[in-house]
């Protein structure tokens, strides 16, 4: 039995193969980035996975990008919350970053139902920057690969 017969090995390389246009890889790649910087941390997997599918996305592409700017989404997390706050005029978060994480340590889902509220005003502001950002970073993704993919098949 060659290795390209199993059923699993066939899943995986149409997977790979899935949403190779230039636009497709454009938007999961912005995607990627947008649902990666989501101020609501544990949520990015499955966001990126459940749009890669919903939209015929490359999902490995989706996935990479998000992995790669986790560390952007825990330096966005405050700043998000902050722009929040003012949106809604709401008082500052009256915690600071080491009581935050003392609050998780010591009880995950009583800080989550506590910094609630916070994270709800942090995905609104989110959702704002993403409107704005993500145009921008699908035609700087775009514009690149339609190039690279004109002159790949011209070869």
């Amino acid at each position: 039995m060659n290795w390209r017969d199993n059923r699993l090995t066939r899943l995986l390389l149409d997977l790979l193969k899935q949403g190779i246009t230039p636009h497709k890889l454009a938007l999961a790649l912005a995607l990627g980035v947008l649902l990666g910087n989501t101020p609501v941390l544990g949520t990015t997997i499955v966001s990126c996975t459940v749009v890669a599918f919903l939209l015929g996305l490359n999902l490995p592409l989706i996935q990479l990008a998000n992995n790669l700017v986790y560390p952007l989404q825990i330096l966005l997390l405050i700043p998000f919350v902050q722009a929040g706050q003012r949106l809604f005029h709401e008082p500052p978060l009256p915690f600071s970053a080491h009581q935050i994480v003392a609050m998780v340590e010591a009880d995950p889902w009583g800080s989550v139902a506590q910094l609630w509220h916070y994270t709800l005003h942090g995905l609104v502001a989110w959702l704002l920057f993403s409107a704005v950002a993500g145009p921008l970073l699908y035609a700087l993704a775009y514009l690149p690969l339609r190039r690279l993919m004109r002159g790949q098949s011209q070869a």
